[in-house]
């Protein structure tokens, strides 16, 4: 719309000499208020005005690499962190940023929801639970759960082990458990499971294998950090924990397992089907009864069968404990058989030894029949050496042992001499004559040899004298004579 030049001229005096608002110019002169504006240029657009600086420009980028790695850390915790750096302005100014800035939450895989067959597939898993006190030390404790995909009946027990050879037992039990086993078995990816594997070919443990074969089953692993592939042990998991777990104290693996099991009959498999709402988990179990494979019989042997080295005390090592075997096998090998409840020590067939297993850490397990063996061989043993056969004949020489010690005597010259009168004089008569000795504050073994002559004489004992005086003297007949010849004086002397 244009208009005349004075009302342009006007319009602009108006404005910049006036300072009269633009609408009140259109107003006051009855033009359009677009006609005032595009007069005096109000809708040319204007330079953009610089921003000005703010307070937490500065932090823009230590918040913004914060954020990226922690993508749900708090503002205010955002505030202290840059208030130690030296931010000096409000949190109000941090939440703002951060809400401008937060990088935006990943949205999640769409998952196809899906319901196996019936007797299809057992889902396993462990979860830790804590570390117990045992005798020595402390251990962790796991909770092993299995899982029917279709009935959702669970079986869990608390172990110590988590070697394959506790995955086994624990299979073993779970199918026994169920009187059946599904057609496959689903785990994560554990070492003791999976030896390795390169995208989707896997190698699994040989006697995890073997126990598979005999079971018939068919091993499957989740996907590499795909949880959601094995959901019900999961939410399984998280049920346990909640609903037994939580406000318990777990004091040892028997305690546990005894409530545990109770927990299984009374709740966990007690509860409704989470799609058939109209049964409960135990009726879904005794339908897929039905489908699951029948048991091998007998059930497979899972025990720990290994070589152990006998050490020369007659102990062996195992999961960090001592155990006694009896002492003709120390410092050989044999077999340990090793299960939960056991360890059994085996010499080819026959069984040498056996001990309730330790759960404890540097213990020695060690049974009474085998030391007290070892001690009367070693007893037998010191007895062939001097000093030996005089402790087992005279129990209190050893004072004597010790006078010697003390006077610097040479004890082993000296043992010889004493082991002579104790063949001379025997142990009773040598005793006592011990005693005396030491009762007189003396220690020579002549002295010991005087006392025992006196002695054997107040007793009126004949001094033994030996039989057999060896090969190398010839046995002859003395033929016994008139002594009285000795004395007589004239008699000559050849």
């Amino acid at each position: 719309m244009t208009v005349e030049l004075y009302v342009e001229s006007e319009i602009r005096r108006l404005y910049y000499a006036e300072h009269w608002p633009a609408g009140t110019i259109a107003t006051q002169l009855k033009v359009h208020p677009d006609v005032v504006r595009r007069v005096l240029g109000l809708d040319e657009p204007r330079c953009p005005s610089q921003p000005r600086p703010r307070l937490i420009d500065p932090f823009a980028g230590f918040i913004e690499q914060t954020l990226k790695q922690f993508p749900r850390l708090r503002a205010t915790r955002v505030y202290d962190m840059i208030r130690a750096r030296g931010f000096t302005g409000s949190a109000r100014t941090v939440r703002g940023h951060v809400a401008l800035v937060r990088p935006e939450p990943r949205r999640g895989e769409a998952f196809l929801r899906t319901e196996p067959l019936i007797g299809e597939q057992a889902q396993i898993d462990w979860a830790h639970i804590a570390k117990v006190p045992v005798p020595g030390g402390l251990r962790s404790l796991w909770l092993f759960v299995m899982v029917l995909a279709w009935s959702r009946a669970l079986w869990a027990e608390f172990v110590f082990d988590t070697t394959v050879h506790s995955l086994l037992r624990s299979l073993v039990r779970a199918a026994a458990f169920f009187q059946g086993t599904a057609r496959q078995w689903l785990f994560d990816n554990p070492k003791i499971i999976v030896l390795e594997r390169y995208g989707d070919a896997v190698r699994f443990h040989s006697l995890l294998l073997d126990l598979a074969g005999r079971f018939h089953v068919q091993l499957r692993l989740c996907a590499r950090r795909a949880p959601h592939q094995k959901g019900r042990v999961e939410r399984i998991i998280r049920f346990l924990r909640e609903r037994f777990l939580a406000g318990r104290s777990i004091t040892g693996i028997e305690q546990g397992n005894r409530e545990l099991t109770a927990f299984l009959a009374e709740i966990g498999n007690a509860r409704p089907h989470p799609i058939f709402r109209e049964r409960t988990i135990a009726d879904c179990l005794a339908e897929e009864r039905g489908r699951l494979l029948a048991l091998p019989e007998p059930l497979p042997v899972t025990e720990l069968v290994t070589p152990a080295s006998i050490d020369k005390t007659a102990f062996a090592h195992f999961d960090a404990n001592l155990y006694s075997v009896p002492p003709p096998y120390a410092e050989g090998t044999l077999t340990l058989v090793a299960d939960d409840a056991w360890v059994r020590f085996l010499n080819g067939t026959d069984e040498v030894a056996r001990h309730p297993r330790s759960w404890g850490r540097r213990q020695t397990i060690e049974l009474a029949e085998h030391r007290e063996e070892l001690w009367r061989q070693r007893a037998a043993a010191a007895a062939q050496t001097g000093q030996g056969r005089l402790r087992v004949a005279i129990p209190g020489i050893d004072a004597l042992f010790t006078r010697w010690v003390d006077s610097g005597r040479n004890v082993g010259s000296l043992t010889a001499r004493t082991v002579k009168f104790l063949d001379l004089y025997g142990a009773d008569l040598l005793a006592e004559a011990v005693a005396e000795v030491l009762a007189l504050g003396m220690h020579d073994p002549g002295a010991l040899a005087q006392v025992c002559e006196q002695r054997r004489l107040a007793k009126r004992l004949p001094v033994p004298v030996a039989v057999d005086l060896g090969a190398h003297v010839p046995d002859r007949e003395v033929i016994p004579h008139d002594l009285e010849g000795y004395d007589d004086p004239h008699r000559r002397r050849d």
